[in-house]
């Protein structure tokens, strides 16, 4: 029959991980399955070991600005390897802190990759083991492209085992990954080219950001080739990369690294024994309460193709676990006016529609406030690093529907405003909040 267990969750990161915690804070005997380190892809190879670069190069440009303000520093080098250690040992504590919790908790890790067996049992290391409720939330993977050569270059998932820092590097994509990288390795000291398929960068943002965050990345050195057509990824006679388009060869890279989106981890599950079918991306359709097309068993995270963030992933598991087990059929997770920030240089947050698609859906009714300055921080430095603000507003009652901010702190800054648009917001609501002066959010509640 195999071990019984009321909730299993296939995977440990944040959507597998937060699932199991709240169920067994309700009182579920529940396990996590996991063949690889605690803590998904925005433990291991995201969100931290991101952020930790992404505050290094903070650091670069801080020492850059230094003298501006007075300070006469002597700059001696960068340590990669040092960083890295360090980065990779914080990331560990966090690694065993989860395996900790999970003990505490008296939630099983099952140690292997899960493999549906039918709808309520899966198969790990060759052991069966049943549930009552079965959550898929086994995350994605980065996509390498079908060309040829192509193992010659780094996932993203690589860039974080890079023992030594590239001095020349490629970085193929457009998305968020593409530009947060390209803007670390960049301040960090590596000459980075990004190369993009089409015309622009972050193509699902709103056009004010992607214009501004382009402006200064290239007037932070970076190479922007728009338009390439790759057609394979060679190494040449002096061991370095290069890269052969249609129409072009670039070439002298010490490192390419793949940044053209991820793909859900569903094909080792064996879904079809639990009578389950994904759409043509590999994702798992759900409904709003992460129920999947078979009974008992539910999706959340990346795999469901929906807002592919952290705390998207554990919204919807404690949710889940909340209707499952703690008495509350009603929760679900709203998937309306999500935020994100992408951690490039400088940041860019965003919430709600962008311009575009609020123009799109209710035309004239669109009424736009917006403004671009140099913030206080940058006010004297050579660095004129620009923030740029737009507000989104609906309707006779102006409802900001929208919030785009690109600049200092911008990633600080959105947390509290979709506080407010959660709660209706309107144009008026901002104008009679009284400002934080002097700073770049003050601009959100004195735009005319």
């Amino acid at each position: 029959m195999g071990e019984h267990y009321d909730l299993i969750a296939i995977g440990g990161g944040s959507g597998g991980l937060s699932v199991a915690e709240r169920a067994a804070a309700h009182g579920a005997r529940c396990a996590v399955v996991e063949d690889h380190r605690l803590g998904g892809t925005c433990v291991n190879q995201g969100c931290v070991p991101k952020k930790v670069m992404w505050y290094a190069a903070n650091l670069a440009h801080s020492l850059a600005d230094a003298p501006d303000y007075g300070f006469h520093i002597e700059q001696r080098g960068f340590d990669w390897t040092l960083l890295k250690q360090r980065r990779d040992a914080y990331v560990a504590d966090i690694n065993d802190w989860y395996q900790r919790y999970l003990a505490d908790s008296a939630i099983d890790r099952l140690d292997g990759t899960a493999r549906f067996v039918d709808a309520h049992s899966i198969e790990v290391a060759g052991r069966l083991y049943r549930a009552d409720h079965i959550v898929i939330a086994s995350g994605g993977v980065p996509v390498v492209p079908e060309v040829e050569g192509a193992e010659l270059g780094l996932t993203s998932d690589g860039f974080f085992e890079l023992e030594e820092q590239p001095r020349r590097v490629a970085i193929i994509g457009a998305g968020y990954i593409a530009v947060e990288l390209a803007g670390l390795l960049q301040a960090l000291g590596s000459q980075v080219s990004l190369i993009l398929r089409r015309q622009q960068i972050l193509a699902r943002f709103d056009a004010m950001l992607r214009e501004a965050l382009t402006e200064e990345m290239l007037a932070d050195g970076i190479d922007i080739l728009s338009c390439i057509q790759l057609r394979k990824l060679v190494r040449g006679e002096d061991g370095r990369l290069e890269l052969v388009g249609e129409h072009q060869r670039l070439s002298g890279f010490d490192a390419v690294i793949w940044a053209v989106g991820r793909r859900p981890r569903t094909a080792e599950l064996n879904l079809a024994a639990a009578g389950l079918e994904t759409d043509p991306q590999g994702f798992i359709p759900v409904d709003d309460y992460q129920n999947t097309a078979r009974p008992g068993i539910y999706a959340v995270g990346d795999v469901t193709g929906r807002a592919a963030l952290t705390p998207v992933a554990i919204a919807a598991g404690r949710r889940l676990a909340d209707r499952l087990f703690g008495g509350r059929p009603e929760r679900k997770l709203d998937y309306d006016l999500i935020p994100s920030v992408v951690f490039s240089h400088p940041p860019v947050a965003t919430v709600g529609l962008t311009e575009g698609e609020a123009r799109a859906r209710h035309g004239d009714a669109v009424k736009i406030y917006q403004s671009r300055f140099t913030p206080m921080v940058h006010a004297f430095t050579r660095r004129q690093v620009k923030t740029a603000l737009k507000l989104v507003t609906v309707g006779a009652q102006e409802k900001v529907v929208g919030c785009h901010i690109i600049g200092h702190a911008a990633d600080e800054i959105l947390q509290g405003f979709v506080v407010a648009m959660r709660m209706g917001a309107r144009k008026c609501d901002l104008d009679d909040t009284l400002a934080i002066h002097p700073t770049s959010a003050e601009e959100l509640v004195t735009l005319r």
